[in-house]
């Protein structure tokens, strides 16, 4: 059985001694949906290194909330109740449904920049 620990938990500029499982804080973001990632950088290879990138950033850290999250990803935008991540030097837009209370980012879509302009996402993701 799992012990909880007293922990000091840092967010952003906030300090808090919470009880929490051990492992609980050993744990980034869950990132749900690494298949997507592949299949795409499995058709555009040269997306692999930033996407990865992306993917371990995301799995070591943890974000509190959206301005948090700014400041190791200053050019993420929040359009739509989504997170949009600019990746590889603007050349591609990962989509994202982050819930920084569960620690979750669920993968919505990767898109080219010329797919991006195009919208179709918006009418996918409404």
């Amino acid at each position: 059985m799992a012990s909880n620990r007293a922990c000091l938990i840092f967010t952003g500029r906030k300090a808090f001694l919470q009880y929490i499982p051990y492992w609980y804080i050993l744990v980034g973001m869950r990132v749900i949906a690494k298949p997507m990632l592949v299949a795409f950088w499995t058709e555009h290879p040269e997306s692999e290194r930033p996407l990865s990138t992306w993917y371990r950033i995301m799995r070591t850290e943890v974000f509190a909330d959206f301005n948090d999250l700014r400041t190791t990803f200053a050019s993420a935008d929040y359009v739509g109740g989504l997170t949009v991540f600019n990746i590889g030097g603007n050349k591609y837009r990962l989509i994202t449904s982050i819930h920084y209370n569960r620690r979750k980012v669920y993968v919505r879509a990767v898109l080219t920049h010329e797919e991006y302009d195009r919208g179709a996402w918006k009418r996918r993701n409404n």
